[in-house]
């Protein structure tokens, strides 16, 4: 091979594009605080996190690189969360019907109204059944699920389905979420 060669074979390798990492369960990245829109969030480990608020979905950014490393797919179960370590699996309810799914968090977000907690990939979206409403009221809690569901979830299937909430649960949920976060 001449210089020719070797020179554009040392140049295809310094062009090969965006590097995605696998989806994996580790390192775990917590990473230092950032600021986004003259706000700062400070990541941290929660391992009792279990908040109300809202839950919004993106789908669009197909092909983009997440948080931490991976590429961004729209039909996966995964979500953007401000603060919890990349990656954290969370419990998502929704306070309308019940449903929950787990999803696995890859990515952060969303930025700007303080009260929305979470960003749906557009599969998580539709498989919570929250996709239609654009914006939807929810219960996000850390759970920690079986390796066989965390393996589904990093291969971009579904875990096993969770039974929706009981009734009584769902309504103090409800009146939880209405003297804590506002009007649904």
């Amino acid at each position: 091979m001449g210089l020719a060669g070797l020179l554009a074979l040392a140049l295809s390798a310094c062009g090969g594009g965006t590097k995605y990492r696998p989806a994996s369960d580790t390192p775990v990245r917590i990473g230092p605080p950032y600021t986004i829109r003259g706000v700062t969030y400070a990541p941290a480990a929660d391992p009792q996190y279990d908040m109300l608020g809202y839950a919004t979905w993106y789908g669009n950014e197909s092909g983009n690189q997440t948080a931490n490393g991976e590429r961004f797919r729209p039909r996966w179960y995964t979500a953007a969360h401000k603060t919890l370590p990349l990656p954290t699996y969370v419990e998502v309810t929704s306070l309308d019907t019940g449903r929950r799914i787990i999803v696995r968090i890859n990515d952060r977000g969303p930025f700007g109204e303080s009260a929305r907690i979470i960003d749906l990939s557009q599969g998580a979206a539709e498989l919570l059944g929250v996709r239609a409403k654009g914006k939807a009221t929810v219960r996000v809690r850390a759970v920690r699920p079986a390796e066989r569901d965390r393996k589904a979830l990093r291969e971009g299937k579904a875990a096993r389905p969770l039974p929706p909430v009981p009734g009584p649960t769902l309504a103090n949920l409800q009146g939880q979420f209405a003297r804590g976060v506002g009007a649904r």
